[in-house]
């Protein structure tokens, strides 16, 4: 596996960033993290445009082309065999200590390919156990989850609480007490045939998975809500299932120890995860649709 920083391809062993780039002083960066199918990207050009929006969100002005940060993650790909994953990276770059991000000259950019497991394979056939934490989903207004920043110390924290219960997830509130979203994942819930799930206002990172999901059960007469839920809802669903790059669609067994439906993955969610296999066989990896 090959690590490209800078228009540049090194080993993992040997892919060094300065101690002074303020993504690591400060987690003051962003990042995405795609697939690869068969040797080919899933969505690229959805992940870089989200890419390039959450640089521009926290004023990082990316010093080459969408056209370009695709075509290195392509050929990055390329110079790594069994890749399964990428983790495309922008930093505010090297700068002195304190925090003006003036001090940063020039952004960094790194993609990383690596191979990925995120659960088990029992846990697509079981579901997930999943906890209500107490770490409550970082503020819209604060540092907006729409942005997909290196600071993910909010989700670390949420992960360590689940982790603490036995649980294999955290879902996380919003400062209305509504249901936000998991540590690393969207939440769905199926009630009477129709699928649920929190809005953008929510709190939530607009996740690709999580929109190729909405699509798909359109696409199948699902009827779709994006609306305000609470733990009464979760609680009541049918069935519930996570979205995400890495995840997938993997189903809920078990919220705050209550199973959740039958307790393992409901028929709606087989059918979506079906839909969503299908699509992944078709990646679209082409550069000419990017911005130039």
């Amino acid at each position: 596996m090959k690590v490209y920083i800078d228009g540049k391809f090194y080993d993992k062993k040997d892919a060094k960033i300065s101690v002074y780039d303020h993504g690591l002083l400060y987690g003051d960066g962003v990042f995405e993290g795609i697939r690869v199918y068969h040797g080919k990207v899933f969505k690229l050009k959805a992940h870089v445009e989200r890419l390039f929006d959450s640089a521009k969100a926290i004023g990082i002005k990316v010093p080459v082309s969408q056209r370009v940060v695709a075509q290195a993650i392509l050929d990055t790909v390329k110079n790594s065999p069994g890749c399964e994953y990428l983790r495309p990276i922008i930093t505010r770059g090297e700068g002195g200590l304190g925090l003006d991000p003036r001090k940063c000259e020039k952004p960094c950019i790194i993609v990383i390919a690596d191979t990925i497991s995120l659960y088990p394979k029992e846990c697509y056939e079981i579901g997930l156990n999943v906890a209500t934490v107490g770490t409550m989903r970082n503020h819209p207004a604060a540092t907006n989850a729409r942005v997909k920043s290196l600071n993910y110390l909010n989700n670390v924290m949420a992960r360590m609480e689940a982790t603490l219960s036995n649980c294999q997830e955290a879902l996380m509130l919003n400062h209305k007490g509504d249901i936000s979203e998991c540590s690393g994942d969207n939440i769905f819930l199926i009630k009477r045939g129709e699928l649920f799930t929190p809005s953008i206002d929510a709190g939530i990172l607009d996740g690709i998975t999580r929109g190729c999901v909405i699509a798909l059960a359109r696409k199948h007469n699902i009827n779709v809500h994006q609306c305000a839920l609470s733990r009464f809802d979760v609680y009541v669903a049918d069935e519930c299932f996570l979205t995400g790059t890495a995840a997938e669609i993997v189903p809920v067994a078990t919220v705050d120890g209550r199973a959740i439906g039958t307790g393992k993955a409901g028929p709606i969610t087989k059918k979506l995860l079906g839909f969503f296999k299908e699509l992944i066989n078709e990646p679209e990896d082409k550069v000419e649709t990017i911005e130039g």
